[in-house]
């Protein structure tokens, strides 16, 4: 298959032109279809709604029968919400499209002779690459170089341990993982350092051949899992009053197509079909708000997701430090300044080929004067379990091998060590004192580094039965100071409800360090070494008690962020590193940073441009405002509109005509959530976000059971004064109680939408004018032009000021039955203090 592009330089790589062509050949490199549908396609879609559908086929047969004037006002508020929701959903997802945008992974790429970074999607077959430790293998590959490559398939193949690559340039290209000198899209370096041939992009890849026969939904999330609960309990209810609507109308000899007319009305007024509008601009929103915050959100559910967040679990460093380390000490092994270690710890970090740490930055920048010629050999890279990188070069005369890494783990293949006097054998006593000497660096809060050497020959392999026998030089020892702002951060976090756990690779001393100075509990550290033998429940246990994790490994901070989750925790995973991936992964809330490593970013549901705990906290806090927006809306809608709806059920048991006529419902429908689609831009209470919010359908539904006969209460006391006060005709009857109905249901979000008193947070002056507006308008319907049309005449003053007694009452009994709504069912998304 990659014998068609023999004929581009292997070092040259492919022109500009070249690649243009071919990816116009072979398309994009994406394993699976994300292409949008068409503005005009998504429009089209919401209009094969079943109650649109049936509306329109109502309107339909309401013309055949000669109401011309019924159909065209059904069709018109059809067309209006339509539009509508349309605009509004299409705006929110352009905005949120600019904002994916941002985050597109990368490749380094062989072009005109000369590396660059572009786009992976740009990828196209005969490209060169280059992969490193961290890196996503960006397509299907051949390999042409590696050095001590080894690569993570288990998306491929089901097996956790990564395995060793070899490069093989004439090997002839198969789609088979286990090929030694292959490399797959979906697979992750681990270690080494790689260039390859790439010869299948996208959808002709071995990871893109699995994604289209296997493809599947993402797993549900607690958010998207509340939506369906939600829509299950407005499927119920719809279905239960539309059936006994329709029956007790046609019982009462009503006209069979004015009584379905009348159902199918009824049916659209509880349904809140604005409801996924509402969640894309409230959630599309927030994304905007965080992006301003430098938080860039890669899928709109992470935000709700994010605000109900109650633990975050991160590494220290970055976090609670500033994440750049600074060279403070260069020690012999009795503790006396040496630039021994420091020349060995420069010579190791400018010739490792793996990803540069924040250790090696700072070696680098500090070069030791008079270098002699340097050149590499050979190396053994970093990994996890060795805690150490090696190695093998050419200094001036001497060749040796140099290795660098955790004291506990260089020591150990040490047997002699140097100071200024000469060489001496590493005997029990100077081995105490090398440990002292690290412990006392740690407990003062220094990350520290051992550098050891030993004699190499250039005809050695370097592996790691070579690491032995080596000769202690001396300890590195680094500062990075703790954030200023890390203290009350923390301290704000804890206010809202949020606990920050430490799961950090450091030793306890440096952990306890830091913790300390950032005013972080730091009573108990737990060791990843007593996490080892743990049973699930006692790891639960010990996973919620404790605050700080030391020594810990990757698969050590996965089981703690499963144990967390499995007692109930919302739990956020902050990390960057080759091997935090599957904890970001099992996370809730999987937080990475603009300069993580591919596959930390790949897995990350939150990308923070700005790694600080406060970056986080405002990320936290936006999650919560949108969350809070769209739960008002549900309440609203939930309980209005089911008091609304009841009352209509039981108008059209008692009176000899319909209570409203099907456009009027219609219109009182699309005027009301007119009034509603502001919500996602009004301002919210600190007090709604000053606890985790998360999903509770048993409240809404007893919101709906309690608000909801509310308002029916004042909807029959509005029947009562129109029948029985003003003697009110058919025509009068529907103008009143369409203008009741209406701005009671548009003016009690100013209660909803605080647990406290509505006075003491007003809402955002956009809301307000719109909700205005509406009430507004539904106030003018029977005195303008139009009011004839719609089936309204003007009402009686008296009915105005009966009116307003009323709505002002109804208010102030919503208000009380809200707060006592608060004490009695205290919502755990809702734990707020009720005011």
């Amino acid at each position: 298959m990659a014998n068609q592009y023999s004929n581009a330089s292997q070092w040259q790589g492919l022109s500009d032109t070249e690649a243009a062509e071919r990816l116009r050949r072979f398309g994009l490199n994406e394993p699976e279809v994300t292409q949008r549908p068409r503005a005009l396609v998504t429009l089209a879609r919401l209009f094969l709604d079943p109650l649109t559908i049936v509306l329109l086929i109502a309107s339909g047969i309401t013309a055949v029968l000669g109401e011309y004037v019924d159909a065209s006002l059904i069709v018109t508020i059809v067309l209006a919400s339509t539009t509508v929701n349309f605009l509004q959903s299409y705006r929110s997802q352009q905005a949120l499209e600019r904002l994916r945008s941002r985050i597109v992974p990368t490749a380094t790429v062989l072009r005109d002779g000369r590396w660059r970074e572009i786009p992976r999607r740009e990828l196209v077959p005969g490209d060169i690459v280059k992969i490193t430790a961290g890196d996503l293998v960006p397509a299907d590959a051949r390999l042409l170089e590696a050095v001590h490559l080894m690569v993570q398939q288990a998306a491929l193949t089901g097996e956790s341990v990564p395995v060793e690559k070899q490069a093989a340039p004439t090997a002839p290209v198969v789609a088979d993982p286990n090929a030694p000198h292959m490399v797959f899209l979906g697979s992750s370096v681990v270690s080494g350092a790689g260039i390859a041939e790439v010869v299948s992009t996208g959808q002709a890849t071995l990871f893109g051949n699995i994604v289209s026969r296997l493809a599947a939904p993402p797993p549900e999330t607690a958010f998207q899992r509340g939506l369906r609960q939600f829509s299950l309990l407005i499927t119920r209810t719809v279905t239960f009053l539309v059936l006994f609507v329709l029956a007790v109308t046609l019982a009462f000899g009503r006209p069979p197509l004015d009584s379905i007319l009348f159902a199918v009305a009824l049916a659209v007024g509880l349904t809140p079909e604005f409801l996924p509008m509402i969640v894309t601009i409230a959630l599309a929103q927030g994304a905007l708000r965080m992006a301003r915050r430098r938080v860039l959100v890669k899928s709109l559910p992470a935000i709700e997701n994010l605000g109900s967040v109650d633990i975050v679990c991160s590494d220290k460093t970055g976090t609670l430090t500033l994440g750049s380390m600074q060279l403070t000490y260069a020690l012999s092994a009795d503790g006396t300044d040496s630039p021994r270690p420091l020349l060995l710890g420069w010579v190791n970090a400018r010739t490792q080929s793996g990803l540069t740490s924040p250790f090696d930055q700072a070696l680098l920048a500090v070069a030791p004067p008079g270098i002699p010629e340097l050149s590499k050999l050979d190396e053994l890279p970093f990994d996890f379990e060795r805690r150490r990188v090696t190695v093998a070069v050419r200094l001036g005369e001497e060749v040796l091998a140099v290795t660098k890494g955790a004291p506990e783990a260089v020591l150990p293949i040490c047997v002699s060590y140097e100071d200024t006097s000469g060489i001496h054998p590493l005997d029990e006593a100077a081995r105490q004192q090398a440990l002292a000497l690290f412990r006392q660096l740690s407990a003062q809060g220094y990350r520290v580094l051992a550098v050891a050497w030993r004699a190499w020959s250039p005809e050695q392999s370097l592996d790691r039965t070579a690491e032995c026998d080596f000769v202690f030089a001396g300890l590195l020892a680094f500062a990075d100071p703790p954030l200023p702002e890390a203290t009350e951060t923390i301290r704000q976090l804890a206010e809202d409800g949020v606990r920050v756990k430490i799961l950090t690779g450091d030793n306890e001393l440096v952990a306890a360090a830091v913790c300390r100075a950032v005013g972080l509990p730091a009573q108990r550290i737990v060791l990843g070494s007593e996490l080892e033998h743990l049973d699930p429940l006692a790891l639960e246990r010990i996973a919620e008690e404790a605050d700080v994790f030391a020594r810990v490994t990757p698969a050590q901070k996965h089981r703690i962020v499963l144990a967390l989750k499995a007692r109930g925790h919302a739990v956020a995973f902050l990390g960057d590193g080759i091997n935090d991936a599957p904890s970001l992964h099992a996370a809730d809330v999987g937080i990475s940073v603009a300069n993580a490593v591919d596959i930390a970013r790949e897995a990350a549901d939150i990308v923070l441009l700005d790694r600080r705990l406060s970056t986080l906290h405002e990320g936290i806090l936006e999650g919560r405002r949108a969350f809070a927006n769209v739960m008002t809306f549900l309440l609203m809608e939930t309980s209005s509109n089911f008091g609304n709806v009841f009352s209509m059920a039981g108008a059209a048991v008692l009176l000899p005509f319909l209570p409203m006529l099907p456009h009027q419902i219609l219109l009182n429908n699309f005027l009301y959530d007119l009034a509603q689609v502001a919500i996602p831009r009004d301002r919210v209470d600190p007090e709604l976000t000053a606890s985790p919010r998360r999903w509770d359908i048993g409240f809404i539904r007893r919101a709906m059971l309690v608000l909801g006969p509310v308002s029916s209460l004042f909807d029959f006391l509005t029947f009562g004064v129109l029948l029985f006060l003003f003697r009110a005709t058919e025509v009068v009857f529907h103008t009143g109680w369409f203008v009741e109905s209406l701005v009671t249901q548009c003016l009690v979000v100013f209660v909803i939408r605080t647990a406290r008193a509505p006075w003491r947070w007003l809402p955002s002056r956009s809301f307000a004018l719109n909700v205005l507006a509406v009430v507004v308008v539904g106030l003018l319907l029977p005195y303008s032009p139009l009011a004839r049309l719609l089936g309204f005449v003007p009402l009686p003053p008296a009915y105005l000021i009966v009116l307003a007694g009323a709505v002002t009452t109804y208010l102030a009994l919503v208000e009380v039955t809200k707060r006592w709504l608060y004490r009695r069912y205290q919502a755990p998304h809702q734990r707020e203090t009720v005011r």
